[in-house]
């Protein structure tokens, strides 16, 4: 059947860095999922793309991470000697238990419910801020002037990053996606990963030092202090972390709002229901994770020989690629036209935010920015319209799906 499949469409099956693909992997989904749900990829690694494997692998403790093991598989050992690969090896992301666990803990007080909740006011502050900037110019890219603006502060916030030095990270190059890619790093990208990698290294240090100083309520004083305890965090695993928490904190924010605003004006009966009806973005934004994710994958690796999932062996090492993008839109979960975007969609839970573990630790805080980003935006510029809704730019990266830019007018 696979081959059947293979040459009736004359291209793989998964090709996720194709052009097709980043500007629409939907079709590509669907086919995996009715005519190979656990495809052998030609680089060795299975993809899951039903919600029933996604949602198993990601929650089942016979799968894990096994980063430098599954790197090394790849690449060779040398590319731990990498800084990039060196510095991700200690995010809490790549990191199975225990040290998963004890990473984990250091924080997630900062991200209780509670204290996200508390957040609601300085987020809504923050966005009506950036709109007084430009609502007089007539014109923005709502990524750039309006998305992107948003979660960073709050990240930098979160983390205690002085007001003054905030500006280099609005204006920051946002290339850091294709690292996440399950196609192989060129040299090239080897190199700009480490580039970027090093100057952050370099600026957070910085930052350690200035905590070590002058204390703060944030995030990274807290973790500088469980560094000093020693028992507790290593140098390297507390800038891997803040590396990964400043990363995570706003890329995928960004992606959620922006994939949100534009599937909102492709489909104006659903922008009209939210205009009349400003109560519904809750359960809109879930409906927004759901129908074009701003993470379309999460890996995992077997931990032992699994017998069978999804009708194939997994032998033990071998990689998993859950396609959560695919997953939500599994008609098996949302017999509804999973394909077409419904705000008012009853039971919508998405797979967008990962599963186990490793759910994602700022789910509640994303949620809540894309709330408030959203509903204000319609409420202040009730007439934005985008200029080219039918052809965007997308980001050339497959994991992290988001677009370059996004312009609009009112």
């Amino acid at each position: 059947m696979n081959e059947l499949a293979q040459t009736a469409t004359t291209e793989p099956l998964f090709n996720p860095l194709s052009p097709d693909y980043i500007r629409n992997p939907y079709p590509s989904y669907e086919r995996l999922r009715t005519t190979d749900p656990m495809h052998l990829t030609p680089f060795g690694a299975y993809v899951a793309s039903r919600h029933a494997e996604v949602s198993l692998v990601l929650r089942d403790k016979r799968f894990g991470k096994d980063f430098v093991e599954r790197s090394s598989r790849r690449y060779g050992p040398q590319i731990m000697e990498e800084p990039v690969f060196r510095n991700m090896r200690h995010w809490m992301l790549q990191q199975d238990p225990p040290d998963h666990t004890r990473l984990r803990g250091l924080v997630v007080k900062a991200f209780t419910a509670r204290r996200v909740e508390d957040m609601r006011p300085r987020i809504q502050q923050v966005v009506d801020q950036t709109l007084d900037r430009i609502v007089d110019q007539g014109h923005m890219d709502l990524i750039e002037d309006f998305a992107f603006r948003l979660p960073v502060t709050i990240i930098c916030d979160m983390l205690g990053i002085p007001e003054e030095h905030r500006e280099v990270f609005y204006t920051g190059a946002r290339n850091g996606g294709r690292l996440l890619d399950p196609v192989p790093l060129s040299r090239a990208e080897i190199d700009e990963g480490n580039t970027g990698n090093l100057m952050a290294q370099a600026y957070f240090q910085q930052l350690f030092e200035l905590r070590r100083r002058s204390p703060g309520d944030d995030l990274t004083t807290q973790l500088v202090q469980a560094e000093e305890d020693g028992s507790k965090l290593s140098n390297e695993e507390l800038t891997g972390n803040i590396i990964l928490l400043f990363g995570a904190g706003h890329e995928t924010t960004v992606n959620l709002i922006g994939n949100g605003l534009l599937a909102l004006h492709r489909n104006p009966d659903q922008l009209a229901l939210l205009n009349a009806d400003p109560a519904l973005i809750g359960n809109a934004v879930e409906e927004f994770l759901r129908y074009d994710s701003s993470v379309q994958m999460t890996g995992r690796v077997a931990l032992e020989d699994i017998d069978d999932l999804g009708g194939k062996k997994i032998p033990k090492g071998e990689s998993v690629l859950c396609l959560l993008g695919s997953a939500n839109r599994d008609p098996a979960v949302y017999p509804d036209r999973p394909d077409r975007l419904d705000i008012q969609r009853p039971n919508v839970r998405p797979l967008s935010f990962g599963g186990g573990i490793h759910f994602c630790l700022g789910a509640q805080l994303a949620r809540i920015e894309a709330e408030i980003a959203i509903a204000t935006l319609l409420r202040r510029l009730p007439d934005l319209r985008l200029d080219d809704a039918e052809n965007p730019e997308w980001r050339p990266t497959f994991v992290l799906r988001g677009l370059k830019t996004l312009p609009a007018s009112w």
